[in-house]
């Protein structure tokens, strides 16, 4: 097995002194060291805690050695293996750098005020299915989840995806300057951090930073049916970009839509990729997956991929834990159906799971029940954007809302009584009154930011009525 890393490359990347004994290699990278694995090179960052107070911790646990800052010596003893640098988020970075330097790997990288990590999972599988593919894990996508995805990046993978987040203006071009992807995804701009931002155009102005690190030669990938289309693809030729491929329902859209059956476990599509007509199907429900499915089969040809194996893959899409995983629950006289949306929210994603939840099967005393808790950082919009939800309750005939938070109270009053199943301050008040409220039949969609703390109320459902993942209909 090749190593993931020398330590010799590690320490002439990082300019980094060397202290104690050290292995002649690593197959991994931790920040953590309650999750790292024998061996691994454990990074001392310094965000929320400081990672020095954990080194002890993890070179007990198995670490094969530590990087620290050489400020931070005196903490540990000599015989420590330890590489010694000036700043570890520093050095993480310059690993980063030359992570990407010693790759031949097609870089693939993915924003957008919704839809970043489906859509970068569905990339891992698509390219998957062809050739070795290295992927952000989970929603790496800030100043530190950017590099580490970087350096975890085994040098011969033939694809690699990343994705990019930001909350401010600025913070995506270092970090897409790191990536130098060969194609950039932005998967649609919506009122999302309008509180760091104002408007939805300085939202666009900003992931629009992403096609400022893509490779000569490079290909943008944007969302023809966004109303900021126009002005990503402006950005876009401002930054030297001469290959834009759209796409979407549009008809001037190079990855376009012809035609698709939403089915309550799964999404038949019809599409035309860059002039290749393309028939799949997708293992998880939704209008928005098919549409970022488009971008995605984009992107397989455009980094020259097999488009054929690419759209058979999508087939085995699933929804991730908060993003969509549907549970059955075992409850009195039969069972109900959990749909976890519970990681984030926003405008955009509530109306999407919404909209899933309406396409949910339920049984014949069943209801479509909606448990929703504040959608943060809108700024003054929030109280208005949270009552519009009501629309797309309406829309999609959702039988009773719980909500919970100050925010989420301006949909609550704009419900119309029969719709109303309870409201309570918080998230753990809400919890009791959802726990009594569910019934065979159901249909429970959970969704709300993560501050306003929903996910415990998926598992106390879980919990209380056993639940184990829903039985597989994407294959029938």
């Amino acid at each position: 097995m090749t190593p993931l890393w020398t330590i010799s490359a590690m320490a002439a990347a990082m300019r980094a002194d060397t202290s104690g004994t050290l292995p002649e290699s690593v197959n991994g990278i931790s920040i953590d060291s309650r999750s790292l694995e024998r061996g691994d090179a454990f990074f001392a960052l310094t965000d929320v805690r400081d990672g020095h107070e954990f080194v002890e911790g993890a070179l007990k646990a198995g670490a094969g050695l530590a990087v620290v800052a050489r400020a931070k010596r005196a903490m540990f003893s000599d015989d420590m293996p330890l590489l010694l640098v000036d700043d570890v988020l520093e050095a993480m970075r310059d690993l980063a750098r030359a992570s990407r330097a010693r790759t031949n790997a097609k870089i693939i990288a993915v924003t957008g005020s919704v839809g970043k990590t489906g859509t970068k999972e569905a990339l891992r599988l698509a390219l998957s299915a062809e050739g070795a593919t290295h992927a952000s894990a989970a929603s790496y996508n800030n100043h530190w989840g950017v590099p580490l995805s970087l350096v975890r990046c085994p040098a011969d993978v033939s694809y690699a995806i990343f994705e990019i987040g930001m909350n401010h203006a600025g913070e995506i071009i270092p970090l897409v300057a790191m990536v130098r992807p060969h194609v950039a995804i932005v998967t649609t701009v919506e009122p999302v951090h309008l509180e760091y931002f104002g408007t939805v155009e300085k939202i666009a102005d900003a992931k629009a930073e992403i096609f400022t690190g893509l490779v000569p030669g490079g290909a943008a990938v944007i969302n023809r049916d966004n109303n900021q289309y126009e002005r990503l693809a402006t950005a876009a030729k401002a930054a030297g970009v001469t290959n834009i491929v759209s796409f979407g329902e549009n008809a001037e859209a190079q990855a376009r839509l012809v035609r698709h059956a939403l089915k309550p476990d799964t999404s038949c599509v019809h599409a035309d990729i860059l002039g290749h007509e393309v028939t799949y199907k997708l293992g998880a429900p939704g209008r928005h997956l098919v549409m970022n499915s488009l971008a995605v089969l984009a992107a397989v040809q455009l980094a020259g991929a097999d488009l054929a194996l690419a759209a058979l893959a999508l087939q085995q899409l699933r929804a991730p834990t908060g993003r969509g995983a549907r549970m059955t629950l075992t409850v009195s006289g039969g069972t109900a159906l959990l749909i976890d949306e519970s990681y984030n929210a926003n405008p955009a994603s509530m109306a999407a799971a919404i909209a899933i939840l309406g396409q949910a099967e339920v049984g014949p005393q069943g209801r479509r029940i909606a448990v929703l808790g504040d959608m943060l950082e809108l700024g003054d919009k929030g109280k208005p954007l949270h009552a519009a939800v009501s629309e797309a309750i309406a829309a999609h005939k959702i039988d009773l809302v719980y909500c919970s938070g100050p925010l989420m109270h301006s949909l609550w009053e704009a419900l119309p009584s029969g719709r109303r199943g309870g409201y309570a301050g918080t998230a753990a008040q809400l919890e009791p009154v959802v726990l009594k409220a569910i019934r065979a039949g159901d249909a429970v969609m959970v969704k709300g930011s993560f501050g306003s703390k929903m996910g415990p109320i998926v598992k106390a459902l879980e919990r209380q009525y056993s639940g184990k993942p829903a039985v597989d209909q994407a294959q029938n």
